[in-house]
């Protein structure tokens, strides 16, 4: 007997129509992202474990950082790689096997144009040390070295996918450091305080010690020069009296008061 589904399509049975399938991928797809366990995979150092497949390396990925550890038998410590064999944090890679990798340079191999590097390439192929020979051939060609790249990163890539789905994880986007700017790194200008500028102090006209020197010329004089030297601080002070009257007329007129007392005297 037949049913109705929930938009109405009709259906028994195994039959099913092309919008009830493409609805249950896209059921099956969602419920399964939702399932797998989200990871930062880091790509570039989970294909190099996949294209590593020697015996003595064994690589692992981390299921919270994204990272993948690689312990080398002889070199790394026995117990740190039982330690993470057992850690349920880590994940053991499964690397491409060297069978398949060589049939990625066969398949390669036939897009070559170059009818000159292709029967290198063949013959560099043939026989053990196959695939270091393989890339010696292609340092003199270096826009088919960089098709061969992107020819292997493309399935090394497909198979990290495929791998990365059968356990159930889901790559997501790895956090990115940021680096700061030349305007970011400027240290932050704080306006210096401006001190106040300290009001000039008049400087004095006649120090202590010229006018010690003063009272010392006069007592030195005679008593007809005493006269003389009245009359010419008397102009002096007149004279600076006149161009500058606000400076200097306290300093003249004391000048003079000591002049006239040791006249006096």
């Amino acid at each position: 007997m037949a049913r109705r589904g929930a938009a109405g399509a009709k259906y028994d049975g195994n039959n099913m129509n092309e919008n009830d399938v493409g609805q249950d991928k896209r059921n099956k797809q969602d419920k399964h992202e939702d399932d797998a366990l989200a990871v930062p995979v880091a790509w570039e150092a989970l294909e190099d474990a996949f294209e590593n497949n020697a015996p003595e390396v064994h690589s692992y990925l981390h299921f919270d950082t994204g990272e993948v550890i690689r312990i080398v038998d002889g070199v790394a410590d026995p117990s740190m790689h039982t330690r993470i064999m057992n850690d349920a944090r880590y994940l053991r890679i499964d690397p491409v096997s060297s069978r398949e990798q060589y049939r990625w340079m066969e398949r390669f191999i036939a897009t070559v144009e170059d009818e000159e590097l292709r029967r290198r390439l063949n013959i560099a192929i043939d026989g053990k040390g196959a695939f270091r020979r393989f890339k010696d051939a292609l340092m003199s060609h270096p826009v088919d070295r960089e098709r061969w790249f992107a020819f292997r990163s493309e399935r090394l890539r497909s198979c990290m996918e495929s791998w990365l789905t059968a356990h159930g994880i889901h790559s997501v986007e790895r956090p990115s450091w940021h680096v700061p700017t030349a305007q970011e790194v400027q240290p932050i200008s704080v306006a210096q305080p401006v001190e106040p500028r300290a009001e000039p102090v008049a400087r004095p006209a006649v120090s202590d010690v010229q006018r010690k020197r003063l009272h010392e010329l006069v007592d030195g004089l005679a008593s007809e020069d005493m006269e003389l030297a009245q009359t010419y601080l008397e102009l002096l002070r007149d004279r600076r009296h006149a161009s500058k009257p606000s400076v200097n007329a306290g300093s003249d007129a004391s000048v003079a008061a000591a002049a006239k007392s040791v006249e006096n005297e």
